[in-house]
């Protein structure tokens, strides 16, 4: 396989104009790519085989970095499963096999932590992402991109195409998508206690009965492990990007209220769903693989991203 030398690439990062595809984009040009390419979806519709081909014909890419997906909170994925569904796997599929035949040489996709059985064991490792089948709410996104693993193992054994899937575990940061109901848990979380706060109100309701647990990872973290991948991994084993701890959804709510200065109290909506029940990975594979660790603490973290929205409302 060919060595990445990001000065000379041409790089297409689909999502690039999104929230962690900023970080991306921050990262490629830290370590010198000059020749970025960011599709946007008025322009290039990736659900669409022609617009992809256009995509590859007008941008000439040697690496694709596919980060664009149809994503959203577990109300968006319980109101939308067959767009999350189709959009997701016709971007993903067509991706990679026009890639194949556009000659690019190495192709990095980013899965999601929802591809993994409900009932996982923590911490989730690679090997049992088959074991069973995805939390109901997200399902349909999660199984969709699932799907992208196994076309990238078969390309890599028939065509010998190199490419590989990355899963994620929840990002967060500043930049993020801070809309209540498109977001998820941390940036809705800090949304409704600043305003809150900023309304004298004596409460904040919050989704579910706070027993579920999720693992963090910031964008900027995440980034630099998706670079790494590219420059690193050469086969099409799934790979984890995570954080490697987990946090109860009942104490990371009073630290961020906590860190927003908000004061009042939590009520629960217990009518409302969990989600998954307990979500954390085990990152070693990335470690071993192509020597990624994430750095920044989660505290820190959640600081930088409210201090970011303090001073960007939506």
């Amino acid at each position: 396989m060919p060595t990445i030398h990001w000065p000379s690439e041409r790089v297409v990062v689909t999502g690039g104009a999104g929230f962690l595809g900023g970080y991306v984009l921050d990262e490629l040009r830290r370590r010198g790519a000059t020749e970025i390419v960011v599709p946007r979806s008025r322009d290039y519709d990736l659900v669409d085989m022609e617009a992809v081909k256009r995509l590859y014909r007008d941008a000439r890419p040697t690496v694709v970095l596919h980060l664009a997906a149809r994503v959203g909170g577990i109300g968006a994925n319980r109101d939308n499963p067959g767009k999350f569904f189709y959009d997701n796997l016709m971007m993903g599929v067509q991706l990679i096999e026009a890639a194949r035949h556009a000659g690019v040489k190495k192709l990095v996709a980013l899965g999601t932590i929802c591809a993994y059985p409900k009932f996982c064991p923590v911490p989730f490792r690679e090997e049992d992402i088959w074991n069973g089948y995805p939390e109901e709410t997200n399902a349909p996104y999660g199984l969709a991109k699932k799907m992208l693993l196994v076309q990238s193992q078969a390309y890599r054994e028939q065509y010998g195409f190199d490419s590989c899937v990355l899963f994620p575990v929840n990002l967060y940061g500043p930049r993020d998508n801070f809309d209540l109901h498109t977001s998820h848990v941390i940036p809705a979380l800090v949304r409704k206690c600043v305003e809150a706060r900023e309304r004298g109100d004596r409460s904040i309701v919050v989704w579910g009965d706070g027993s579920a647990s999720r693992e963090f990872l910031h964008a900027r973290d995440a980034a630099e492990g998706i670079v790494a991948a590219s420059e690193r991994y050469e086969k099409s084993d799934p790979v984890n990007l995570g954080a490697g701890f987990e946090i109860l959804i009942r104490d990371l709510v009073p630290l961020v209220a906590r860190l927003c200065r908000f004061q009042g109290e939590i009520v629960w909506d217990t009518t409302k769903p969990n989600g998954q029940p307990r979500r954390m990975l085990d990152t070693s594979r990335a470690a071993a693989e192509f020597g990624w660790k994430a750095r920044i603490g989660f505290e820190e973290g959640l600081a930088e991203t409210v201090k970011w929205y303090e001073e960007n409302p939506s």
